[in-house]
Formats: structure tokens, sequence, C-alpha cells
């Protein structure tokens, strides 16, 4: 139900969320993690019992309705689904269409829910709260893109006065099920989960399935967690869980230079300071038909050499027809300064395009002249509409994308 998003965050896999999970009290399956079918063979047989579920543990949702996920009712099935899930990459709604490869399994005793909730803790910015977000149907059924009735969401914001937050999970409980014996577990549960978010410095945890088993007990049946990078440093333990195996590398350069870079499918390159902004002007694109060759976003403590190395590093995608920047000077960051980079970052990887800028704020007219005195064949828009438009026109002269020598280099 919540999706990607989040920036300056770190993900872990489900096997280690149910694990920090499982030590706050909050029940979870037995399981073990598996590099190979031989060992996933092989923790099926430490788990014992007569059926397994085998999952594949990639940094992405909608494993389920891609195939990363099977049963089994004996230990060759085990060895067959493992060898599946580990041959190629696993393409989910939010992996893209390349997919990303599956390194380890996590089996699972299998376990029949008598019924499935959605359940979620996460920052609701619009209030500032830590929130509950609940619902009476989970599983498949909520992360294929269903819309559940509105009497069926619960959204509960928490007291941050209330350490435990009983008042708002008691009150999630009883409406999310109509079970008077499941309400006591599915409170506790949720107690439990508050505490972990605060002392996890958690930006998500999710919950999908929560299970309630015949007998009233819940159970965690699969879990997201996302981690707040920003405070890591406060948990060396949890730092050590992150895996960067899923991250494109380009990804990772861009972070060690302070700089937020997702990869994207289209032909225009988008530069921005600021995530907000960022998503704003790639929203406009979208809108306009234009498809975004990428994400980048300029932090704040970003120097003049690392941004220049963001540059450089989008420059490298031959593909590009266009590139996007939207620069709004203010703070730290200052228009000139940003100007100054891609003057750096060109003299390695010239731009024979032209180049639409859009600046404002703080020291934007200085920027425009150090553009409009470089070798850059800069155009400048009034604001962000008018660059939208001049880059919808460069783009619509080569629709589809087509090679760099023949883009457009639109910063807005």
């Amino acid at each position: 139900m919540i999706r990607n998003g989040w920036e300056d965050t770190v993900r872990i896999h489900e096997y280690q969320a149910k694990r920090l999970l499982k030590s706050y009290g909050i029940p979870v399956p037995r399981g073990a993690v598996a590099f190979s079918a031989a060992e996933a063979e092989a923790a099926a047989r430490f788990l014992g019992g007569e059926r397994w579920v085998i999952k594949a543990q990639i940094h992405a949702g909608g494993r389920g309705e891609a195939g990363g996920i099977a049963f089994a009712n004996d230990l060759d099935e085990v060895k067959i689904a493992a060898e599946r899930l580990l041959a190629k990459p696993l393409v989910t709604a939010e992996t893209g269409p390349t997919g990303l490869r599956v390194k380890r399994l996590y089996v699972e005793e299998a376990v029949q829910p008598a019924r499935e909730l959605y359940l979620a803790l996460y920052v609701d910015r619009s209030t500032g709260q830590v929130t509950f977000l609940g619902s009476r149907r989970g599983g498949v059924s909520i992360t294929s893109g269903a819309v559940p009735r509105p009497e069926e969401i619960v959204k509960i914001g928490s007291d941050p006065d209330e350490p435990a937050s009983g008042r708002a999970a008691d009150e999630l409980a009883a409406r999310m099920t109509d079970d008077e014996a499941a309400v006591p577990q599915v409170g506790d549960v949720a107690k439990r989960l508050y505490r972990a978010f605060w002392e996890l410095d958690a930006s998500l945890i999710e919950l999908n399935p929560l299970a309630l088993l015949t007998n009233g007990r819940a159970v965690a049946l699969d879990t997201r967690v996302i981690l707040d990078d920003n405070a890591l440093f406060r948990h060396p333990a949890l730092e050590a869980l992150r895996d960067d195996e899923d991250t494109p590398p380009e990804e990772l350069e861009a972070a060690r230079h302070e700089i937020n870079y997702v990869a994207m499918a289209g032909t225009v390159g988008c530069v921005a300071n600021g995530a907000g902004l960022g998503m704003a002007t790639v929203d406009l694109l979208k809108l306009r038909g234009v498809e975004p060759a990428n994400f980048m976003d300029i932090r704040p403590v970003a120097t003049r050499e690392q941004i220049a190395t963001g540059f450089r590093m989008m420059l490298r995608n031959s593909s590009l027809t266009c590139i996007l920047v939207n620069i709004f000077g203010g703070g730290i960051i200052r228009c000139d300064l940003v100007a100054e980079a891609m003057v750096l970052a060109t003299r390695e990887i010239p731009i024979r395009i032209p180049v639409v800028v859009r600046f404002a704020g703080t020291n934007a007219e200085l920027g425009q002249k150090l553009l409009a005195n470089s070798a850059l064949p800069a155009e400048f828009a009034r604001d962000l509409p008018d660059a939208v438009d001049r880059i919808e026109r460069h783009y619509g002269k080569h629709p589809g994308g087509s090679t760099a020598s023949r883009a457009v280099a639109a910063w807005v």
C-alpha cells in the first residue's frame, strides 16, 4: 500500500526485518536464510513441518505478484523453487524492466491465515505525526493496487507524549477487525510496532499481511522496514544490515558525493535542489508526455566539485535528448555555485546541445551570467512553466530519444 519514495533511507531485507521485530515480541513465522538451492533444502529440513514458503530477498515490493514467493509441499519442491528463483532477475512493479537479481532466499514454515490484515507505521508529513495505517484487507489485495472501501481503511495519528501510544493502538485494533477475540492481539502488535518504530528510528514499518490465525493469534507473515540513515550513527548494529547490492552503481557513486540520483527509463535528464522540487519537475514533465532519464537531487551540503561529479555522471548517458535542472538558490546552495559546477563538469564532457536554465533565488542573475559567458549553449527560462514549455518543444523534435549529439540539455 505504501510505495517507495523515501529519501535518506536504508532498506533491509525481510529476514533482517523479522529478526528485529521478533526482538520486540512481534510474532513471526520461523525461518532461515539460504544462498543456494541446497541451502534452501537444508533450511526446510531444519525447520521441519510439511509445507514451506520460499521467498526471494530483494529490496522491492510486489514479489508475490511477480512470482518471487513460492510454496513447497516437500523437500524436492523446495529445491526446485529455489533454483527457479535464483536463476534470473525478478521483475516487479518497483524494480523497473531489468529487475533485480535474487542472491538470497528466505525459507519459512508455511502458516495458514484465517484472515489477512494490513498494518503500518509511517511519518505523515501533512500532520508531522507518526501515524498508524491499517486495513481489514491485506496481502495481495492491497499490493496489487486494489482500492479498499473507505470504511476498511483506518488512519490514526499517534500522540508523541504517549510513549506506547496505547490509545491509538487500541482504537486501530478495534476498527481493523470485527473479531473481538482478535482485537487484543492486534492491539498488542500495534503497540510493540510503535515502540520498534521509535527505537529503531524507522521511516516505515509495514506488516502485510498481518495474519489472524484460527486460534486468534496475530502473526506478521511479511514485513518491510525502512530506516532513516540520518539516524544510523545511533545504531551501529543497524548500519551493519545495510545491503547495497540491489542499488545501481551510479546511485552509490552519487550518494558518496552528496547527490541523490535515481536512473529512469526516459531520455530527459533532470536536476534540482531538493527532493520535493525535483519530484515536482519530474511530474510536470510526465504530464506533458516527456519521459525523464533520471532524478537528481543536489543536497544542501554538496560542494561545487561534488555537484560537478553529479553532472558528469548524468552526462555519461548517451541517450539523453534533454536535461532539466530546476535550481532555487537559498541557504547553502546558490545558483552561481551550480553554474560553476556545470562549467567545471563540461570541461571533461562537453555539452554540444542547447541548455535551458531556470535559476531563481540567491545569485540567480550571477549564475546566468556565468553560463552566458561560458561555452555552454544556454537558454534561460523565465520560470518553471516556461522551462517545461521549452523542454517539451525540444523533446518533440526527437520523440522517444536520440543520440546525445542531437539532444537538448534543459536546465529547469
